[in-house]
């Protein structure tokens, strides 16, 4: 006989959405950027972040909202009272079933209505004997059917305009209920399941038990935070729809749920060994949306594409290492696309980026490199920097290690003659004997700062000259906090301990720099940067960034990158004990 899959790890929907892999909602009180409801709600990521559904436990005496505390794990949700629970899970990604019992409940529209044209209306479907909520803000409809028990009340049936709509559900004589909820576009046959809910709890434990025993093989009380991590991918993963090419991690179903063209970098590489076909869509769907420059958008998700800014070319970083993470070495046909778009992206670095007469690439703005706001930028935003530079570098090695492949050999000999030649001026016009410095494109001033972003010229790793390798590295080290590395230094006066990228520890500047410091020779530090990120991730979760002086997490308490980095050092860090 066959055991069910664990429960799995318990974590708070107030840090990480109740969700599963292919959805498009979750269940979670964060209803906008930082802003936490009372009651649970089902919340969307079709054409933005919209809170649907407000989910109310209800006292069966008086159909009076009643206090409960709520408990999740992968595959189930439960609110327990004294007087009974409720208990949540997904049949599939656009369905869920609940059940109560000893406790009624409210499903109501989350917001108010504006105009009669906007919001939530609410009625009943006769042809399906269910009642539906069609969201202006989704563009999508959820429809109750009620599979046992029976409805209390309902208040704004077939209602415009301001008030409140929705329904109550309260116990059958043997004192439980059941319901479906669905999202769905226009139509569909009435629902019907014969499955039980506890066969649909245990298959959707099952879903994420294979997930993350593909993911995370190697987890054992020395990565007490892996499951967990793969819990955050695989409930953040949602189906190919709108202008979102193919299944994508998301970098979380709190505000940030988009896909931000360096971002996915570090899911993919994360995802490789156990799920290479969803590494390989997470590296690809940017690619899917690069423009006629070459260029990247900045972010893709449901209902948008944004082109206003960039992200860095670490691309070519990231294809080397995913080639070699998957199980199976990518076809010719795989490697050929790679190589267009890896060319095209870098082409426009070569023109688009480089001012007349300059050799080395810039960035019109911080979130071109992804560090918004760092002090490298302060003195003016249009800037040759380091870190750029060098990303550029290590993709076109990549270039020319993938035309070799493809039997290219002039075209692999421009590639390394153009890699050359770009880190001979980095050394040449940024170095200073001592650091690494940006310089105004059109201005040519030049500065120092007291930002990680200057340091980041470390991931050239075994390109460097040993000097400057040793040299970043002991800079590096006035950057490590208890918790990691701190991406202002500490001493600095513009130090903010939620300042964005003014201090906090940040995923993928830890996993670049770590990497760096290896492939330079600086294993030692690696590891203790390696260590620190780990048990900050362990204690304090996998949240957005953290502050770098108590650990605490900051903004998003649910992303993506941060787990996966999680998953990628704790993985490296496995391997190397066995050995």
């Amino acid at each position: 006989m066959t055991a069910a899959p664990s429960s799995g790890p318990a974590f708070s929907v107030h840090d990480i959405p109740f969700s599963t892999f292919g959805s498009w909602f979750g269940i979670s009180p964060v209803v906008a950027e930082k802003t936490y409801a009372d009651d649970l709600h089902l919340v969307s990521h079709q054409n933005g972040m919209h809170a649907v559904l407000r989910l109310v436990p209800l006292d069966p005496a008086t159909g009076e909202r009643t206090g409960t505390r709520v408990e999740a794990t992968p595959g189930l949700l439960s609110w327990v009272g004294q007087a009974g629970r409720i208990d949540l899970t997904y049949e599939s990604p656009d369905t869920v079933r609940l059940r109560g019992s000893g406790l009624g409940l409210g499903v109501r529209a989350a917001a108010q209505v504006l105009t009669p044209f906007s919001g939530t209306y609410f009625f009943h479907d006769p042809a399906a004997d269910a009642h539906v909520f069609t969201s202006y803000e989704t563009g999508r409809r959820y429809r109750v059917t009620v599979l046992s028990g029976r409805i209390a009340h309902t208040d704004g049936a077939q209602a415009l305009g301001g008030g409140d709509r929705g329904l109550a559900l309260a116990a059958a004589a043997d004192g439980g209920w059941e319901i479906a909820v669905e999202e769905l576009d226009t139509a569909r046959p009435p629902y019907a399941s014969p499955a039980a809910f506890d066969e649909i709890v245990a298959a959707a434990r099952g879903s994420f038990a294979d997930f993350a025993d593909a993911v995370a093989p190697w987890r054992s009380s020395a990565t007490p935070a892996a499951e967990l991590a793969a819990y955050v991918l695989w409930s953040a993963t949602v189906r190919p729809t709108g202008l979102v090419t193919r299944p994508a991690v998301l970098m979380s179903k709190h505000w940030m749920d988009k896909v931000w063209s360096w971002d996915h970098c570090f899911n993919a590489l994360a995802l490789a060994p156990g799920r290479p076909e969803l590494a390989v869509d997470q590296f690809a769907l940017p690619f899917d949306h690069q423009d006629g420059s070459g260029a990247l958008p900045d972010s893709v998700t449901h209902s948008e594409v944004l082109h206003n800014f960039v992200k860095p070319p670490i691309h070519g970083w990231t294809s080397g290492l995913l080639r070699r993470r998957l199980p199976v070495p990518p076809s010719r046909a795989e490697l050929a696309q790679t190589y267009a778009r890896l060319a095209r992206w870098s082409d426009f670095w070569l023109t688009e980026r480089r001012a007349p007469g300059a050799a080395l690439p810039h960035y019109q703005h911080g979130n071109d490199s992804g560090w918004d706001n760092a002090t490298t930028f302060d003195p003016e935003r249009v800037v040759v920097t380091a870190d750029l530079a060098a990303f550029l570098v290590l993709q076109l090695h990549e270039l020319a290690e993938l035309a070799a492949e493809l039997d290219k050999p002039d075209e692999a000999s421009r590639w390394t003659r153009t890699a050359r030649e770009i880190q001979s001026v980095l050394l040449d016009e940024l170095w200073t004997g001592e650091r690494f410095v940006a310089r105004g494109a059109a201005t040519g001033h030049t500065w120092s700062s007291s930002s990680l972003l200057d340091l980041m010229p470390i991931v050239l790793g075994e390109h460097l000259p040993g000097e400057i390798g040793s040299a970043l590295a002991d800079h590096i080290k006035a950057h490590l906090t208890p918790y990691g590395l701190a991406t202002e230094l500490p001493t600095s006066p513009h130090y903010l301990s939620d300042g964005y990228w003014r201090g906090p520890v940040w995923a993928p500047a830890t996993v670049l720099i770590e990497d760096g410091l290896r492939r330079a020779g600086h294993d030692r530090l690696a590891d203790d940067i390696s260590a620190r990120f780990r048990a900050l991730c362990e204690t304090h979760g996998f949240a957005e960034n953290f502050d770098a002086l108590t650990g605490t997490g900051l903004r998003d308490r649910a992303y993506t990158w941060t787990a996966a980095s999680y998953l990628l050092l704790a993985e490296a860090h496995a391997h190397r004990g066995s050995h």
